[in-house]
């Protein structure tokens, strides 16, 4: 923020205000205007959080009955707009002190009629209505961010939705820690799913055990993909399994506001001789996707590794790869240079992005042999000072059977 002469930052979609806050509530990303008041517009329910460069962050949730979700946040200054909807008419219980604060809280709610006039609040308490300030506008509709330049008008406001995109590149530790567990919980969940199949079973059946596992775990379904005789990939195929099929499978969950996404090969018997060449060329170049990753490097050359090793073999395919954080893809996503520029009001810089130490990257090499089936590889690694390391252990040095398969 200093160096873009920035006076603060304010996240307006769900992912980012959860990146500034900790603040989430399911229903964020789902509610829209109309839902709550017939033949309004299908805009989502607006709520802001105020990183400032200096003094204390805020937040102003969108709606008073979900304040209490901000009980237990870093972020001390919630604010609420709206009439709460409580009953005050008969004395509260004795109460938490945490529980306390959001009674009084809502009790004593200044009159904000909207999240945008707690939000103006919050800037005016902290001397920063006539600062300099990025807004996250990929997170608003154009009337939206109007209005919010119509209630700051001594502002001046900075779409800043890349900057940000490019700040989530870079993982905490924290961060690393929930990607971690979400990859691990996802790893076991899918490994537990796919090895009590059996010919005859329709992959939904797959896909729910998977869901019970990650359940059981702690973690929320994200995806199950499945190849369907290398003709793509689907998430919901009414897909017998046969006991020859050779499958591209592709799955991941969220974990504490950290996705997680990998994926492999699940094979109902042995690999023939043909696939078995095509499974080990893939390995290839996963593995040189790998040792080409290092701080400094530029994000196409990873991917021009990996694209070497296939081409050279005569495969038609496209391994790449990309980040993985609070969103299923982050930057930098591993692929050849487009001559394209990632800018808003504060930065300016090429789509080509330098790999940076602690970065999160899922590295992966689908081939689709139409008709006949599909191979994949993806694995997830943190980027150090001198390379990477996985970021959980992931065995991708054969495809997955079901119990009993690899044997026949």
């Amino acid at each position: 923020m200093r160096d873009r002469g920035l006076d603060g930052l304010i996240a307006t979609s769900p992912v980012n205000i959860t990146y500034f806050t900790d603040y989430f509530i399911w229903i964020d990303g789902l509610m829209k205007a109309y839902m709550v008041r017939p033949g309004a517009s299908a805009d989502l329910s607006q709520g802001y959080a105020l990183f400032p460069l200096d003094g204390e962050p805020a937040l102003a949730v969108t709606g008073t009955m979900l304040a209490v979700n901000g009980v237990d946040l870093w972020v001390k200054d919630l604010r609420v707009s709206g009439n709460t909807g409580l009953d005050w008419s008969l004395p509260p219980r004795p109460l938490s002190d945490r529980m306390d604060r959001i009674y009084h809280l809502l009790k004593g709610a200044p009159d904000y009629a909207t999240t945008t006039q707690a939000l103006v609040g919050a800037l005016s308490d902290r001397g920063l209505a006539a600062g300099t300030l990025g807004v996250e506008a990929d997170g608003m509709t154009a009337d939206r961010y109007r209005q919010l330049k119509e209630a700051l008008p001594e502002a001046r406001l900075l779409d800043c939705s890349n900057l940000v995109r490019l700040l989530r590149m870079v993982k905490t530790r924290d961060e690393i820690d929930r990607l971690t567990q979400a990859a691990e919980i996802s790893e076991k969940a899918a490994m537990t799913a796919m090895e009590q199949a059996k010919p005859g079973d329709n992959v939904q059946e797959v896909i729910h055990r998977f869901r019970a596992e990650l359940g059981a775990r702690g973690a929320d379904l994200d995806h199950f993909a499945f190849g369907v005789h290398g003709l793509g990939i689907a998430t919901e195929p009414d897909f017998v399994l046969g006991d020859s099929d050779v499958e591209y499978v592709d799955w991941g969950c969220r974990f504490r506001s950290c996705y997680s996404d990998t994926g492999t090969t699940f094979a109902m018997k042995p690999l023939s001789d043909d696939m078995q060449v095509r499974f080990d060329l893939l390995r290839a170049s996963m593995d040189a996707g790998l040792d080409a990753i290092r701080p400094g490097v530029k994000s196409s050359a990873v991917q021009a590794a990996m694209q070497e090793v296939v081409d050279e073999a005569g495969l038609s395919m496209y391994p790449h790869g990309h980040g993985v954080g609070m969103e299923v893809r982050d930057y930098p996503v591993l692929a050849p240079d487009n001559g394209l520029r990632i800018s808003d009001d504060c930065i300016d810089v090429p789509s080509d992005l330098p790999i940076e130490e602690d970065m999160v990257l899922n590295v992966e090499a689908p081939l689709s042999l139409a008709g006949v089936g599909s191979l994949h590889l993806e694995q997830s690694v943190v980027v150090t000072a001198s390379g990477s390391r996985p970021l959980t252990e992931q065995r991708r040095d054969g495809p997955v059977f079901p119990r009993g398969a690899s044997e026949q």
